[in-house]
């Protein structure tokens, strides 16, 4: 028998992917509705070969309704979640509304799976995507050799500010070989052939709050004693987010044991062969499921440091796919009860 499930922001570009990944990986599905704002209601969106017509998020009751699949963005999710929650649905909430909240776990299922069943509150937050990929490709390095700081700089394809975003890259990209100027909206400066070092607001500290997010989310997620300093920037790739990432170890660390550790892991997939084109690049990652790790190496700069380089599709495992794993472990750990 399967379960009851309500995808809240359906219409947008995690909510489609969200749609398609469970159809993918055969979630076990009884019924299945798709929520957004009253603007999108009645529109249609794909499951399997099935077509779904939009319903109204705001006036739609969660009374008997086992998982909700939120990314509605941050705002809506802090009204509709809690909502959905008390009238026992099962919230992922893919927002980062909830993420630092003491009560609600943060979880990546290959880090730290156990955490959904602190989920008292009937809330799981997914965490950033550019903490997601960084913190699985992490886990087996950590298990080996304790990490003690991460110096990461990501390169984030502009799916990450959803289907806007790309649209405004591809039309300043299109704009450009025909002459006209660049219309900015929703980045700070022209994002066609341009990188910019900002994701969200600026904090006190001069830090982004997409550099503070990777962060607290790491030390949340895999271990309140690291140390993270991140740069994050914003470039003109539509979907795969990159990252660059410098890590210092608490023990002498091996190469031959890093490297064996990481071909092991689950969820990443090590592609490092030491010559021309011998690494995975954003545009090869997209429609993948994996963190992929690359460019893996000594780092004689630090004490017990390695380096490399891990991209991931940011639609995916990113947000995606993330959350479906999330409502799976819900079932594993028989967390969901019968709300029938």
């Amino acid at each position: 028998m399967g379960y009851r499930v309500a995808v809240v922001g359906a219409t947008g570009a995690v909510g489609r992917e969200i749609l398609k990944t469970l159809h993918e990986r055969e979630f076990p599905v009884d019924e299945i509705v798709a929520l957004a704002s009253p603007r999108s209601a009645g529109r249609e969106v794909s499951y399997g070969d099935r077509t779904l017509k939009v319903a109204n998020l705001e006036t739609f009751d969660f009374s008997g309704w086992d998982v909700g699949l939120f990314s509605p963005g941050g705002a809506v999710s802090a009204v509709h979640a809690p909502r959905a929650a008390k009238a026992g649905c099962m919230v992922i909430d893919n927002t980062s509304h909830f993420r630092m909240e003491p009560d609600v776990p943060l979880v990546v299922p290959e880090v730290n799976p156990n955490d959904v069943k602190n989920a008292k509150r009937r809330i799981i937050a997914n965490p950033n995507c550019s903490t997601i990929q960084m913190v699985v490709a992490l886990k087996p390095l950590h298990d080996l050799f304790t990490i003690k700081r991460v110096v990461v700089s990501t390169y984030q394809a502009v799916a990450g500010a959803g289907k806007d975003g790309m649209d405004e890259l591809f039309a300043q990209t299109k704009g450009s070989f025909v002459g006209d100027p660049p219309k900015i909206e929703q980045f700070q400066k022209q994002i066609a052939f341009n990188c910019i070092p900002q994701i969200d607001r600026f904090m006190d500290d001069g830090s982004t709050k997409e550099e503070w997010k990777m962060a607290v989310e790491t030390r949340k997620i895999l271990d309140p004693e690291i140390a993270v300093l991140a740069t994050c920037v914003r470039v003109p790739v539509f979907v795969g987010h990159s990252e660059s990432v410098s890590v210092e170890f608490e023990e002498p660390v091996d190469l031959a044991r890093a490297r064996e550790a990481l071909r092991e892991a689950d969820g990443v997939v090590l592609v490092d062969q030491r010559e021309d084109g011998g690494y995975v690049t954003p545009i090869e990652c997209v429609g993948e499921d994996a963190s992929y790790v690359s460019r893996l190496r000594v780092d004689p700069t630090v004490p017990n440091g390695l380096a490399f380089w891990c991209v991931s599709d940011n639609l995916r495992k990113g947000a995606a796919l993330n959350a479906v794993q999330i409502a799976e472990l819900t079932i594993a750990f028989d967390l969901l009860g019968r709300n029938r």
